[in-house]
């Protein structure tokens, strides 16, 4: 399992990150990011634009389980982060966490199909 906040520090230490939800939502649309990280207290209409872009230009998106006061302490500013959107993971692992993520949206789907059975 990894750390996400050592992850993201690290990244935003090593490698090319941009910070906020407006860059997240161009990024998402043009494809450019490897990874956009979403503060679980994202603004809605943020978070559907960027998951909805993200699907068609098949960048991976993660929804941090603190808000965006914790986000912001994890990239090691002393403001809020609404959204992280990685260009470049530097010396991180950062990009295993769209992998984990995707493994438990596969379990969940596969838990509510066998439900629904």
């Amino acid at each position: 399992m990894i750390d996400i906040d050592k992850a993201i520090a690290t990244t935003v230490k090593t490698g090319k990150v941009m910070l906020g939800a407006n860059k997240a939502v161009e990024s998402a649309k043009l494809g450019r990011a490897k990874l956009i990280v979403l503060a679980s207290n994202c603004p809605r209409n943020t978070m559907e634009d960027v998951m909805n872009y993200s699907r068609f230009s098949n960048v991976p998106v993660v929804i941090y389980k603190g808000t965006s006061i914790d986000l912001g302490a994890a990239c090691g500013k002393p403001f809020t982060v609404s959204a992280l959107t990685v260009r470049e993971p530097g010396d991180s692992d950062i990009l295993r966490l769209s992998e984990q993520a995707r493994r438990e949206e596969l379990e969940a789907e596969e838990t509510a199909e066998e439900a629904d059975a």
